[in-house]
């Protein structure tokens, strides 16, 4: 089994399980940014670049291209949720390339998809916060045993004053008290 090493190692079966986490949040956001802005490819580029990962390619320039392609049709994005599902969809692809190193920011690439995902919730529901919080909770349910044991290699995710900073505490710390009952 190929492993990354840094602080701690990853498999990169573990890259995918965490890939395939981000790539759903991703996934399920996307016709927010293509309604936004018909035509532009290169979210879901990135997205399917991410399935591509999970479902067996090996990590490649694809990924980390796509990446920053979606992180680039965010900038351009008409609204805070078509940007916040271009940004998603670049984690989704970046995932790939999470790295084994101690620091807090790692987190993001981890959870920040599903929370991109939360806000877009309460966003489309007239601000919300409970919708949030139940998207939060969804993806919670969602992620596998493997995507929580990856999670508490890391310190805590960054606090944050955004929304979607608050989101991603609330379910990093969610699945940190879960991975303490397991």
């Amino acid at each position: 089994m190929t492993t990354v090493s840094g602080d701690f190692e990853l498999t990169i079966d573990e890259l995918r399980a965490v890939a395939a986490f981000a790539a759903e949040s991703a996934q399920e956001v996307l016709p927010v940014f293509e309604a936004a802005s018909p035509g532009d490819p290169r979210p879901r580029a990135a997205i399917d670049a991410a399935w591509e990962f999970v479902n067996g390619a090996r990590r490649s320039i694809r990924q980390r291209v796509t990446s920053m392609d979606a992180h680039r049709a965010a900038k351009e994005a008409s609204t805070e949720a078509a940007r916040l599902a271009a940004q998603a969809a670049g984690d989704a692809a970046s995932a790939a390339y999470l790295h084994p190193i101690a620091k807090s920011h790692q987190v993001g690439h981890i959870l920040r998809a599903a929370a991109s995902a939360a806000r877009i919730g309460e966003l489309t529901a007239g601000d919300d916060a409970e919708v949030g919080r139940a998207r939060i909770e969804q993806a919670r349910l969602r992620a596998t045993p493997t995507v929580v044991a990856v999670l508490s290699r890391y310190p805590q995710a960054p606090t944050g004053k955004n929304r979607v900073a608050q989101l991603m505490s609330s379910l990093d710390a969610s699945l940190r008290a879960e991975n303490h009952g397991r």
